[in-house]
């Protein structure tokens, strides 16, 4: 088991939070998605091929190293299609295909993955993806599809006929969400459906991890600054006490999700328990930091000029993005036969 980065890990974490601190800053998050930035993150860095084999021009990393970006990605609440791409990539590794893998390694195309299936007939799909995540940004779907040979994955062209796309009005207001209506839509099958629910866990948490470490850094520097009846507020017993409780909640969720993200790697065995684990702790975990955050802002947390409010959001939405934390504790349970 590893839960400490390596030196090469360590440095892709310094380049993407380097990038981020100076391309996409908090304060241009609350203006939502920058295609600019997007295609600098894949041109200067290389993200959205991070784990696509070196075959079809990614980097051929592992979700260790993705799990890394995307804890950076979480802190700096980058808007946009980073984490969609991120689950359309897990998705088509382990069901290849070279133009598509290619196309998603240079950046040229935005993809991603639908979580309810469509039904396939012939060379059409039809069905509603419900709530599809950064599905206005995206140029594919990538979707399990339903057919006469068994469950398949299919890409779809979203700019394409038989789609029509519709936002949807979501709490996070830094990432988007669709509607998308497929009606015949021209698809292209790619191979047997994968099953990805456990690495799609591991890479949603390890951004929820990069969520409370920002969260919790800008509370405390706060703490030490803010004074009132005389006295920094970081010196009163409660507020220290519920940054230590934050912290402790920080340091198991960065052990969950490391892991986790080993067991990815190198042990499936133990990844679906790891990858249950994960959800079930750090998503709940991330919201809570988020909420005692906001809390100890006093009310400047509460407005809308002041950036809490979207750690916030994008810790509730994440939480529940894959199912609710009671979902993963009762898989959890089932699977340590509880």
């Amino acid at each position: 088991m590893k839960l400490v980065l390596d030196e090469e890990q360590r440095q892709l974490r310094e380049a993407v939070r380097a990038f981020l601190g100076a391309a996409s800053p908090l304060s241009k998050a609350r203006h939502g998605y920058d295609p600019q930035v997007y295609a600098r993150l894949n041109g200067e860095l290389g993200l959205a091929g991070l784990i696509i084999p070196e075959e079809y021009g990614g980097a051929g990393a592992g979700l260790a190293e993705l799990a890394v970006a995307l804890e950076e990605t979480g802190a700096a609440l980058l808007p946009g299609p980073f984490l969609a791409t991120a689950f359309a990539a897990i998705a088509l590794t382990r069901a290849p295909d070279k133009e598509l893998l290619a196309a998603v390694a240079e950046g040229r195309t935005t993809a991603t993955l639908a979580q309810t299936p469509v039904d396939l007939d012939g060379g059409a799909v039809r069905g509603t993806p419900a709530q599809v995540l950064s599905g206005m940004e995206a140029d594919v779907l990538v979707a399990p599809a339903r057919g006469g040979d068994g469950d398949v994955l299919v890409a779809v062209e979203l700019a394409g006929p038989g789609v029509t796309r519709t936002p949807l009005e979501t709490l996070d207001p830094t990432r988007g969400q669709a509607r998308v209506v497929l009606e015949d839509a021209p698809a292209r099958v790619l191979g047997p459906a994968p099953d990805v629910g456990d690495l799609l866990c591991v890479a949603l948490a390890a951004e929820q991890l990069g969520v409370m470490r920002a969260a919790l850094d800008a509370i405390v520097a706060y703490a030490k600054i803010r004074v009132t009846f005389g006295r920094y507020i970081g010196s009163y017993q409660g507020v220290k006490h519920k940054l230590a409780d934050m912290h402790c909640k920080l340091e198991q969720a960065e052990s969950i999700v490391r892991y986790a993200a080993w067991a990815a790697d190198e042990s499936p065995d133990e990844l679906p328990g790891a990858a249950a684990l994960a959800q079930a702790y750090v998503g709940r975990a991330c919201f809570e930091v988020a909420r005692d955050h906001l809390l100890l802002y006093g009310g400047i947390g509460f407005t809308w000029e002041h950036d809490a409010h979207l750690f916030y959001k994008r810790a509730k939405a994440d939480e529940v993005l894959l199912g609710p934390p009671r979902i993963h504790r009762a898989r959890l349970a089932q699977l340590l036969e509880l």
